[in-house]
């Protein structure tokens, strides 16, 4: 299969900046040009490797992980199409976290050595991986507050809502999709044991407001779930920002000037 470079993918209105000047395709198309393929189960990069890229997912699903004291695998994020991966790492010698496939997957590879030669000539892209980290650290308050303030059901709706968006904004059905994750895996993310996963999705499709078909889900009462995620009005739903706004003008933090070299 010919790779498809990111001045045609449709994925770019995820990925690329608002505002790239269509001259910066060009540098852009080569930085990016190597595509991974993953089998379901396979590992991008684990702890403590040493960072060499950044990657765009262009298909498939994927997830974060560390490992925690007791040796229990701790997930810390789930990765859809158009979202870039790896950069909890990106200003460091070595991967804080492990990336796994759910799914069979392609990802774009951006590697640093290659970003760092190519930012001073893309600003938008610089700007867009800014707002890349800020993301990143935005999630991380999100998730914060989510377990320390949000009840467990509370905690279950915003998950299947801030998917349901995302999924949605990617063109697929909003309120009927495929989990990609084990409930284990999202019990991991959010806090909760196996267990309370399952007996709130069995809560949920008692009351009419979901259908649970294995791991197919449909989101029968979409207002009814929402209704649940506002009782706690300071925490929004769990999604990291599907496309960022670059501001149109202006240089953009310093900070990528600590681009880890491999």
């Amino acid at each position: 299969m010919t790779d498809q470079p990111c001045s045609t993918c449709p994925l770019g209105r995820f990925c690329l900046p608002n505002d790239l000047d269509p001259a910066e395709l060009p540098a852009l198309d080569a930085v990016a040009h190597r595509r991974l393929r993953l089998k379901k189960g396979a590992l991008v990069y684990r702890v403590g490797d040493p960072v060499m890229a950044i990657y765009a997912v262009r298909l498939g699903t994927l997830k974060s992980h560390v490992a925690t004291e007791d040796g229990r695998s701790q997930i810390v994020g789930f990765h859809l199409q158009g979202e870039i991966l790896g950069m909890d790492s990106v200003f460091g010698p070595f991967h804080l976290s492990s990336a796994t496939a759910l799914e069979d997957t392609q990802l774009c590879v951006l590697p640093v050595s290659a970003l760092r030669a190519a930012l001073p000539r893309l600003p938008s892209l610089r700007r867009q991986l800014v707002l890349a980290l800020a993301q990143e650290a935005q999630h991380d308050r999100v998730m914060m507050t989510t377990i320390g303030l949000m009840t467990a059901e509370e905690r279950l709706v915003a998950f299947l809502l801030g998917l349901s968006k995302r999924l949605s904004a990617r063109g697929f059905a909003a309120n009927e999709f495929v989990l990609r994750m084990s409930r284990e895996e999202i019990g991991s993310y959010l806090g909760l044991k196996l267990e309370t996963i399952s007996r709130l999705l069995s809560r949920l499709a008692e009351a009419g407001m979901i259908a649970v078909h294995h791991r197919r889900i449909r989101l029968l009462q979409p207002d009814a779930l929402r209704s649940i995620h506002r009782r706690s009005r300071s925490v929004p739903a769990l999604e990291p920002t599907d496309r960022c706004t670059a501001p149109g003008s202006g240089p953009a933090p310093a900070i990528l000037d600590t681009l880890a070299t491999p």
